[in-house]
């Protein structure tokens, strides 16, 4: 049975991951400032961006794998607080590849789409970055350290949405609860993106890890598709009136970081190695429409405690 070290447990990639694999795999979650209560797996509270808060952890946790899913996420966020954004999501991630490289643990790195400036599209792993914020400097950072500090980790690019633990952290959950409160809300026409359902990343990188695979890979949906389609789909999912989301543009978002237009990837690297199809659009749809029936959200609510 492999023991995994998941950071970021409280937040949407860290507790859907913990959740699905405690039941197969033994899992020791990292929380900072969202406790948790009731869940099948062990948690640790800490600052990992402290002076010697990781190995402690690690010496606690002996981990055979980390999934290191913690980060600065909030885009325009790190906008305001670049230092902050580099430490979290570039040196801590670092300091965790030195420490695994050393003490010979499996590490499985969480980056992002963002890394590049979307004026293209269709990236592929080798292709130049060029990201325009903070955030996915920051992130681009981060996943360079970690490879330079660790050639043997695996750095996962990902984009994905699902239920989380507040409700409110990825864009799905953003449609719906704008849908079905009966809000108008915007859909942007001109931002490209490949999403993945949380669950399904969850047991690729799972997959990915135990096959051994190392370096860089673009871990997200083979479909490409607008904000705004995207949000449609949600509505016709759930069937909510898909009258209430407007096609807009981005550039009229008054939104503080740049954002770039697409960020559609090329996952043929990675359905090579795994010798499979990747999860599409419809399937992550079905699977967060089941999980609503099902009560998963209301369950995830739960399990928050205070810090």
């Amino acid at each position: 049975m492999t023991r995994w070290l998941v950071t970021g447990a409280g937040g949407l990639l860290g507790l859907n991951f913990a959740l699905r694999h405690a039941r197969q795999q033994t899992v020791v979650g990292v929380v900072h400032r969202q406790g948790l209560v009731g869940v099948p797996f062990e948690t640790l509270q800490a600052d990992l961006s402290q002076p010697g808060a990781v190995d402690a952890v690690l010496e606690a946790a002996r981990p055979d794998v980390i999934l290191h899913a913690a980060a600065m996420a909030n885009v325009d966020a790190c906008e305001s607080d670049p230092q902050a954004a580099l430490r979290v999501n570039a040196e801590l991630p670092a300091e965790l590849a030195r420490a695994a490289a050393r003490l010979g643990i499996q590490m499985v790195h969480i980056s992002t789409d963002a890394v590049f400036d979307g004026k293209v599209g269709y990236y592929r792993e080798e292709d130049t970055p060029n990201p325009l914020s903070v955030y996915a400097r920051t992130k681009l950072a981060g996943e360079q350290a970690v490879l330079a500090a660790f050639p043997q980790a695996l750095v996962a690019r990902v984009n994905f949405f699902g239920w989380s633990l507040a409700g409110k952290r990825s864009l799905a959950e953003w449609f719906f609860n704008n849908l079905r409160a009966g809000r108008n809300m915007k859909g942007f026409t001109d931002v490209l993106f490949c999403p993945m359902n949380v669950i399904h990343l969850s047991d690729l990188l799972a997959e990915m890890a135990a096959q051994g695979l190392t370096g860089l890979y673009h871990v997200v949906g083979p479909e490409a598709l607008s904000k705004y389609e995207f949000g449609l789909r949600i509505a016709r999912r759930f069937r909510f009136s898909a009258k209430l989301i407007e096609p807009a543009s981005v550039y009229d978002g008054g939104l503080a970081a740049a954002r770039s237009p697409n960020l559609t990837l090329n996952t043929e690297k990675l359905r090579a190695a795994l010798g499979q199809d990747l999860p599409d659009v419809s399937a992550g749809l079905d699977l967060f429409y089941h999980q609503f029936r099902q009560g998963y959200p209301d369950m995830l609510r739960t399990l928050g405690a205070a810090a």
